[in-house]
């Protein structure tokens, strides 16, 4: 902090810094400055919105269907264990059918929580950097959660127009990806679709 500090502190070298920067560097400037708002756009638009996701973690395959609300994310899996999670900002419900039990919990002390913020919080990956290949854009966000775990989080999107295609998941060693498809957009739902409550008890 010491240091950052004193940099700041030295404006004529903090002005100096940043003239050199857009002199030698104008285009990747402004064009990751341009990627990085049509991405939160993007995301601000996935509103009413759903998609299929495969889920690998290394060791197993799971499927299911993700939904956006306005508030809320709700993801259902079908396979290999029919499973239902509903995420809002600071509390969460899991259900699982075959066993009828529920738990209601804090998403952001589990590895849920990213599906929350990757949706309903574009400005997480303000910190973060694009890389573009080819016909494909990706975002990159470094950090530390809860758990006081080093994390890498990769959105891939088709590029042009801008479609999410795939989110990666690094935490310390475990890696999770999920391949989205079947994109649908303007979803109408039902009021009690995002409630987070027992589904047996909304019948």
């Amino acid at each position: 902090m010491q240091a950052k500090d004193m940099f700041l502190k030295n404006e004529n070298y903090l002005f100096s810094f940043f003239i050199i920067v857009f002199l030698l560097f104008p285009h990747n400037v402004f064009s990751n400055e341009k990627d990085m708002t049509k991405v939160f756009d993007y995301l601000n638009s996935l509103k009413n919105f759903s998609a299929s996701f495969l889920q690998n973690d290394g060791a197993s395959l799971s499927e299911g269907k993700v939904y956006i609300g306005k508030n809320r994310v709700r993801a259902e899996y079908s396979s290999p264990t029919n499973i239902l999670i509903i995420l809002d900002k600071n509390k969460a419900m899991y259900y699982n059918y075959e066993l009828e039990e529920d738990e209601f919990f804090n998403p952001k002390n589990t590895n849920a929580w990213f599906f929350y913020d990757i949706f309903m919080n574009p400005l997480f990956f303000e910190d973060g950097f694009i890389k573009i290949k080819k016909n494909e854009l990706i975002i990159v966000k470094r950090g530390i959660n809860n758990e006081e775990q080093s994390y890498d989080i990769k959105l891939y999107f088709e590029n042009d127009p801008l479609v999410i295609r795939n989110i990666e998941v690094i935490i310390n060693d475990d890696r999770l990806k999920l391949s989205i498809f079947n994109h649908s957009y303007n979803e109408e739902y039902d009021k009690d679709f995002f409630k987070l409550i027992n589904p047996k008890l909304l019948n």
